[in-house]
């Protein structure tokens, strides 16, 4: 009888498990933000440098893009509900061990089990909340990218304030990671199986999970490396163009990143009724439109408008990036496919945040950081056009899960 009333949940435990991947994705986004804010600390303390900080970083990176092949295969087998209570909480307690590491080679190799548990989490909280959507039979997802985005905010604020009430980042990032290890936990609770039949217990994937032709994976994996690519235009060069490029004044300079952030963030939690509205064809066609007019006005404000112009376009690009890498993941869940698909879309969205700033930066360095930002506002294109094409091959056939419970009205 429990067994059937995980397959077939009522709309209360539809609600608590959606209460529940909000928490856990917020908690993930706290973490990650409370690991950023430490990092000039840890910096000061083990005394780095830009190098020796820039290879760590890069280690998480790589860790965890390599992380997630295993993860998305792992999940096919014991499903992402399993792996995020089993994987989860730990990786929030492993954020322990840089803050406390006595030497650069430990934090080097604390630095790789946290790639691992990040890994693991990624593909774990977007696989899970593929799969409550197609519970939802309507768009949930943008809102959870959302939480995340507002857990890492959280973060840096909560930083900020206990600095001024004289806690240490390393005292505050024990604290963090120890209570968001307990957080964590209690929010993957009322998580549920796969929607769909499973084989025997909860510990399978889906038996009927659909196989997607290649052709369509590969173009959701260079989507999803374009999403990112376009994202991390803004997040690593958005302060840079605003000072190097448009000469801005150094108090306005942070603005332009802050911008985005906050648009991209609102648009997330927005995205989902768009999405409704929309379709992920259109949807998609309309944010690759909005982000490349937003590069466009970026790249014109060195001649023209200068930084009101730059902070107007880096707004328009936030606005339309945000609902793109939500759209591919509802995409995956909705064609049938299992963890290990939407794991691509996870390992396509690392390898472009590990990719865009070379890139940008080596054309930047050859040419001028204008070229550069013409990446991803080529990339921007790309989704515009590329998008809803490879939307109507992904979809096309889809049929009705009889088993998802319908629910479109929580």
């Amino acid at each position: 009888m429990e067994r059937e009333t995980e397959m077939h949940p009522d709309l209360t435990a539809l609600r608590r498990a959606r209460i529940g991947v909000l928490g856990t994705f917020a908690t993930s986004g706290f973490v990650m933000g409370a690991w950023a804010a430490a990092l000039p600390s840890v910096d000061r303390r083990l005394d780095l440098g830009e190098a020796r900080l820039g290879t760590l970083l890069l280690l998480i990176q790589v860790v965890g893009l390599i992380t997630m092949f295993a993860a998305g295969r792992i999940a096919d087998r014991i499903t992402s509900r399993r792996l995020l209570r089993w994987a989860g909480p730990a990786t929030q307690l492993v954020l322990i061990a840089p803050a406390v590491a006595p030497s650069y080679e430990m934090l080097l190799f604390c630095g790789a089990l946290y790639g691992v548990g990040v890994g693991f989490v990624e593909v774990g909280l977007n696989s899970h909340s593929v799969e409550l959507e197609r519970y939802y039979r309507r768009p949930i997802l943008s809102s959870f990218h959302g939480f995340w985005s507002l857990g890492g905010a959280a973060a840096g604020a909560l930083t900020s304030f206990g600095l001024t009430l004289g806690l240490g980042n390393q005292t505050m990032l024990v604290i963090a990671a120890i209570a968001c290890t307990v957080v964590f936990a209690a929010f993957t609770l009322p998580l549920l199986p796969p929607p769909g039949p499973v084989g025997g217990d909860d510990a399978g994937a889906p038996v009927g999970a659909a196989r997607i032709g290649a052709v369509v994976l590969g173009a959701m994996f260079v989507l999803g490396l374009g999403g990112h690519l376009v994202e991390s235009g803004a997040s690593d060069w958005a302060n840079l163009h605003a000072a190097r490029v448009l000469d801005a004044d150094e108090a306005l300079t942070p603005l332009a990143y802050s911008v985005f952030a906050v648009a991209m963030t609102v648009f997330r939690l927005l995205g989902d009724p768009i999405r409704a509205r929309l379709g992920p064809g259109r949807t998609l066609l309309f944010a690759g439109v909005l982000a490349t007019a937003g590069y466009a006005l970026v790249l014109v404000s060195a001649a023209a408008g200068g930084l009101p112009l730059a902070w107007a376009g880096w707004i328009l690009a936030g606005a339309g990036i945000a609902v793109i890498v939500p759209v591919l993941f509802s995409a995956i869940g909705d064609a049938g496919g299992p963890p290990s698909n939407v794991a691509l879309i996870s390992i396509s969205g690392s390898t472009g945040m590990l990719l865009g700033p070379a890139v940008i930066g080596y054309l930047a360095e050859a040419t001028s950081l204008t070229i550069g930002l013409m990446v991803p506002a080529v990339l921007a294109v790309f989704i515009a056009v590329a998008g809803p094409l490879t939307m109507r091959r992904l979809l096309a056939g889809r049929t009705a899960d009889p088993a998802v419970t319908v629910a479109a009205r929580t």
